[in-house]
């Protein structure tokens, strides 16, 4: 049966990314870089450890927040296609949340983004629609998760949890009610825990 899932690396304090974000270093203050190299670093550096985890985030439609699309706010003023390049990772229909009208983006490698101005149900009915019998996957940022979490329409939350901790900055459940989780997967790698959780309530 097809799910809604959520996808997300975090610190062992509950952070998607650090303070401090710009486009320079979107993962703002993560204790690298600013992208990624610390918290993400089991997705590249260590990916034949994790490549089941890795797989297990493929959906056959996605849907993301106009801050992980990019940087840009208000108006379209600038070409913006996604940190990705020009064949972004996904390979299938992606829906962004955003404010303000644009056409669809075809990219190289089937990923076209498609933008919502409508909120978060109706991007995810139009992600359903193109995922069919797939899973639809939630990608982030965490106030988009969150905004999903807090309206109840998650199957189940897959956590990629780092051993180290950011003190602040964009914060998984922060302003979502209570839910009572069933943990139904968890792994030990060398540097991130997973940790899937069925969203029961």
């Amino acid at each position: 049966m097809a799910k809604v899932t959520c996808h997300q690396t975090i610190s062992a304090d509950g952070y998607a990314a650090g303070l401090h974000q710009t486009e320079e270093r979107p993962f703002g203050d993560d204790g690298g870089d600013g992208w990624g190299n610390t918290l993400h670093s089991w997705m590249f550096d260590n990916a034949d450890e994790n490549r089941a985890e890795i797989d297990q985030g493929k959906a056959a439609a996605y849907i993301m927040g106009r801050n992980m699309f990019g940087p840009v706010r208000g108006a379209w003023d600038r070409p913006w296609n996604g940190w990705w390049g020009d064949d972004p990772p996904f390979h299938g229909p992606v829906f962004v949340l955003t404010h303000h009208a644009r056409d669809p983006q075809p990219m190289e490698g089937g990923t076209t983004y498609h933008f919502v101005t409508d909120g978060i149900e109706s991007a995810l009915a139009q992600a359903r629609e193109a995922a069919g019998d797939g899973d639809v996957s939630i990608e982030g940022g965490a106030e988009t998760i969150n905004q999903y979490l807090a309206a109840g329409l998650v199957d189940e939350l897959r956590l990629h949890i780092v051993p180290l901790t950011l003190g602040g900055g964009a914060r998984i459940f922060d302003g979502v009610p209570p839910l009572k989780l069933e943990q139904v997967y968890a792994r030990a790698a060398s540097t991130v825990v997973h940790v899937t959780y069925r969203v029961l309530s």
